[in-house]
């Protein structure tokens, strides 16, 4: 049970900008509005609604970590690649590294399956070798 002095001390997260951060991203990435659909794990109508009025969001715990790690893979491609072509292109380009056999990063987590998400996460971010 939360305690009214640890909810008063709770990140509040700004739904609305953390859709659009997301969405943005995956524009970027050349992605389909149903595969942003399936990626962020909204149905056709809300997604829509929220690309709409993107203040009208309103999102789960599983959405919001999703979002999470969209930013953090793009954050790692950020510091992989200085040319805005790899950065932004990487995410649909064949990947005959394991895990990937031949797909994009992209097609793996187009699936929406949350663990495909997170794999693709963790090899992205393991090409950083340390450059934090």
């Amino acid at each position: 049970m939360t305690t009214i002095a640890e909810a008063q001390h709770a990140p509040r997260i700004n739904h609305s900008a953390a859709f659009t951060m997301g969405n943005n991203i995956l524009e970027k990435w050349g992605c389909t509005a149903a595969q942003k659909q399936a990626i962020l794990g909204l149905t056709k109508s809300t997604f829509h609604r929220y690309q709409k009025d993107p203040s009208s969001a309103s999102l789960s715990s599983d959405q919001l970590e999703r979002l999470s790690y969209l930013a953090n893979i793009h954050q790692a491609l950020r510091i992989i690649f200085s040319n805005p072509d790899n950065v932004y292109g990487f995410m649909s380009m064949a990947n005959n590294n394991p895990y990937f056999n031949g797909k994009s990063p992209l097609s793996i987590i187009s699936t929406g399956n949350f663990g495909a998400l997170y794999e693709v996460f963790k090899r992205i971010d393991s090409m950083r070798s340390g450059q934090w």
